[in-house]
């Protein structure tokens, strides 16, 4: 192996802590789960400071470095909260590699980390409301909306995503943001099915414009922060994530009380679902064909891009692994159902992730691995469960949330048994043979 770099031999114990927590900072705000971020600062410590033992504590916005048996307090860094994009978030992910292979010393890393905050992204107001259209019009395609709730719902993504991005910019109205996105949401399509004489409209007609608000990520990383002991973590991401589909539901409540508004019980809430609708309707009310869901993850990604700041090539990497994801639930949906096929599908994309992150550099499992995560796996299983009142959907949604966490699970476990990753307990097994080296 490299030896250690000369600037990380003589640096200060307090300044290295410091680095260290911003480091943590950085991936807290790339969205890591506060286990990874702890076992990402455990390698690049035993890397930078192999003669001193470091231990972190990692809170959602705040990291704390000790020194066992040091007479210095622990060092705390706090973060601002804001989320960084996924070009930002692939730079914070090779930085990290390349502490961790010691390419790369540490006295290095603050320049690095405050480039990859002041990373520019061109129009980012316009390109997220974009995206947002693109990701409400290609859900309620996927879920084989007709194309009447296609269009409109790719109005009202237009216009939700353009109030949620104003509302995002002003830190007491942002608490209340999912519920006002989804009474507006719902509003919208009460008052434009009513002028039409509609009748009963689909599901994912109304849950598509604001299904960039569910946070199936949040709650899905505070259970598997909770299998790792991180209780306090977990407990507070959970409740969090819990208070905002809450918020959600009541706004699309509220909206169709308002409005009379009545959902379709026929219409689509998971992706098996959808392969079973039929009707014989022609023109603007027919339902797409099966082959447009293809096309649709396709254009699901491409939205997921603009709205989170991909850039072009991690766009390629969101494609690949929504298509891979989609073709996995489709295959195994029929077969095992939705609750175990989420399950196989998040254990099967999570070994791709880190495979594809083992080969190229440049695409960490981060990104490729948190569009699918986000939005098309746990996606708005939570808030239609909850919109729909359907007593068997809100039974199944805590099973398919348990499903994608043991599947993630296994996915790692797997991922590290086949030595895809650098796991902080084969880094354990081999400290002396690395210590004597350095």
């Amino acid at each position: 192996m490299r030896a250690q770099a000369a600037p990380d031999a003589v640096m200060p114990a307090a300044e290295t802590d410091v680095i260290l927590g911003d480091l943590g900072v950085l991936l807290l705000e790339c969205g890591t789960s506060v286990t990874d971020v702890r076992g990402s600062l455990e390698q690049v410590s035993r890397r930078a400071a192999p003669e001193t033992t470091l231990e972190f504590a990692i809170l959602p916005e705040m990291v704390m470095v000790s020194r066992p048996g040091a007479a210095s307090a622990t060092t705390t860094v706090i973060g601002k909260g804001e989320a960084l994009t996924f070009r930002q978030s692939a730079r914070a992910s090779r930085l990290v590699r390349d502490l961790e292979s010691g390419t790369v010393p540490l006295a290095s890393a603050p320049a690095r980390m405050a480039a990859i905050r002041a990373t520019p992204r061109r129009m980012p107001g316009l390109q997220s409301v974009i995206g947002c259209g693109l990701l409400s019009i290609s859900l309620a395609v996927l879920f084989r909306c007709p194309w009447w709730a296609a269009v409109l719902a790719f109005v009202v993504g237009l216009l939700v995503g353009a109030l949620t991005m104003l509302m995002m910019r002003v830190r007491a109205a942002a608490a209340v943001a999912p519920f006002v996105s989804s009474f507006l949401s719902t509003l919208l399509v009460g008052v434009v099915a009513n002028a039409l004489d509609l009748g009963p409209v689909p599901l994912f007609a109304v849950c598509a414009p604001v299904a960039i608000l569910v946070p199936g990520a949040l709650i899905t990383n505070a259970l598997l922060e909770l299998t790792s002991t991180d209780i306090v973590t977990g407990a507070s991401r959970l409740m969090y994530g819990l208070i905002m589909l809450a918020f959600m539901a009541a706004g699309l409540y509220a909206g169709a009380a308002l409005t009379g508004l009545r959902i379709d019980s026929a219409s689509a809430a998971l992706v098996g679902d959808a392969v079973q609708l039929s009707n014989e309707s022609a023109g603007w009310g027919a339902l797409p064909p099966l082959w447009t869901a293809w096309g649709a993850v396709v254009v699901l990604a491409v939205g997921i891009g603009l709205a989170f700041g991909s850039g072009f090539r991690l766009t390629l990497v969101c494609i690949m692994a929504m298509t891979g994801t989609y073709a996995v639930l489709a295959v195994f949906s029929p077969l095992v159902g939705s609750v175990v096929a989420i399950g196989i599908a998040a254990a099967v994309l999570f070994i791709a992730a880190r495979v594809l992150e083992r080969v190229m550099l440049a695409v960490p499992a981060t990104v490729s691995f948190q569009p699918a995560f986000l939005l098309l796996v746990p996606g708005t299983v939570g808030l239609v469960s909850l919109a729909s009142f359907d007593a068997q959907a809100l039974a199944s949604a805590p099973m398919m949330f348990l499903s994608l966490c043991i599947g993630t699970k296994v996915g790692a476990l797997l991922a590290d048994l086949a030595r895809i990753t650098r796991s902080t307990v084969f880094l354990r097994w081999t400290k002396p043979a690395r210590m004597g080296e350095l």
